[in-house]
Order: C-alpha cells, then structure tokens, then sequence
C-alpha cells in the first residue's frame, strides 16, 4: 500500500465523479491514505469541510511561502495548528525562484512556523526553492530537537538534503522525479536512504510520466512509486512498505 504524503484536494478541478472518484479511484490504486496540505490560513476551513468526510484522508495548517498575501499573525497561525485534526504545520519555507521581493516576509513567516511547530509538537511541511542556506539555517537555528519534518516535493541537492536529514528531517519525492529533465534529482534521489524517503503527488500539480498534460490525481502516486523504485533497485514492495512507514512515523498524529 502506498501514501500519497502531500497533496492539495481542494484544489482540483478535472473531477467528472466528484471528490468520491478521486479518492476511490486512489484505493483502486492501493493509496491507502493522503495528506491534504493547506497553502493558507484563510483558506484552511473551507479545505478542510470539503475532506472532513473521508476518514483516510489528512490535513495540516499553514501558509505557502508564495501566498504571502494570505500571511496572519503567529497567534492566529498558532491557534489553527493547534487544533486535534491537523496533523502537521505547513506547509510553509522559502522560495527565492518565484518570488524574491518577499524574502524577508517569507523569513518570518517561515520562522513563526517552525515557534508554532515546536509549540504543538507536530511536524513542519517545508517547501524550499532556491533557497538552501537560508532554509537549513532558519531549521538549525529555531527547530527544537525533537521537532522533526520534510522537505516535500524536493529538487534541490543532495548536499541540503543531507543537511535536512541530519536536523531529522525526511525528503518527499513527487512525480518531478520521472521527467526526462530530472537527471540531477534522480542521481540524489539514489543517494537518499530509503528510512528517509517519503512519495507524493503535489496534486493537482506535476502529474508524473505517463500522466503528463493530466491534473495530478493521488492515484498517480502509485507511478511515482514505481519509477523509485527502479531507480534505487529495489521491489516496488519495498519502497512502498518503507515510504508507508517513514509516513506514519513522522506524522504520528495519524492513526493508521
């Protein structure tokens, strides 16, 4: 069985059988459980009605580094991650690709997170793009020890991604991994151990091969899945074992 450890429901829309169809159509896929990630504090409660009816689905709280515009105070973000059905802070980071202007709001934001993740003891969903010293020097400096996280839908390089594992952090992989364009991520994705690795999809976003030009589904999570392990040589049984597992230990809020 497979997780699809980061994925955001509420904002697809190709959905021809509903939000029942996607989610049936992952346990056709054997996706036992997803993980709907909020990108705004403003936006969480409608998320969370439109996936509170599907008990193998999950949420966390926080705001996307690149909806700023969406930024609240550290009481407000506080006082939403700390309630009992959100499993995870974020996701929140850095992105210096996209939108550079906001740096220094994207800082804040990012270090109320990582105040708000020691606070509940829940683990923090970072993004991070072009930003790796900044981002493993905000962890380093502000993450308490037993806070732990991922780095999720990662691309960066292997030198962070064993700066973020070494701060307890895990390193997800999305469909970016089965592009033709993707030789760098695949060559890291090799070195990462497989106790660190979780799969994702990022739904709607980056459908994986052969899915291309498609909106990303979780089911699709299953082809990431499969090209992993592939690539590191190992069953698809056990790559879906350890990355079921790892999902369920870092994020322990979750019944499983």
């Amino acid at each position: 069985m497979f997780v699809d450890s980061h994925c955001h429901l509420d904002k697809l829309k190709d959905l021809p059988d509903g939000l029942d169809g996607v989610i049936k159509s992952a346990q056709a896929n054997s996706v036992e459980h997803m993980l709907c990630v909020a990108t705004s504090v403003r936006e969480y409660q409608e998320m969370l009605e439109t996936v509170s009816a599907y008990a193998n689905v999950s949420v966390s709280c926080g705001v996307h580094p690149l909806h700023q515009a969406d930024a609240c105070d550290f009481n407000t973000l506080l006082d939403c991650v700390s309630r009992p059905e959100v499993v995870a802070v974020g996701e929140t980071g850095l992105d210096y690709h996209y939108s550079p202007e906001t740096k220094a709001v994207q800082q804040t934001s990012f270090v109320d997170h990582i105040n708000a993740a020691n606070r509940v003891k829940k683990p923090l969903i970072v993004h991070t793009r072009d930003a790796h010293t900044d981002t493993i020097d905000a962890l380093s400096k502000y993450k308490d020890k037993e806070t732990k996280g991922v780095l999720h839908c990662f691309t960066e390089s292997l030198e962070m991604a064993e700066q973020a594992m070494e701060l307890g952090f895990y390193i997800s992989i999305s469909g970016i991994v089965t592009f033709k364009s993707a030789s760098e991520l695949q060559q890291t994705v090799k070195q990462i151990p497989l106790d660190r690795l979780l799969i994702e999809t990022d739904s709607p976003w980056l459908a994986p091969v052969p899915h291309r030009g498609k909106e990303n589904k979780p089911a699709y999570v299953k082809d990431v899945a499969y090209f992993i392990a592939d690539l590191k040589g190992v069953s698809v049984a056990q790559l879906a074992k350890q990355t079921t597992d790892n999902f369920y230990r870092l994020f322990d809020k979750i019944k499983r």
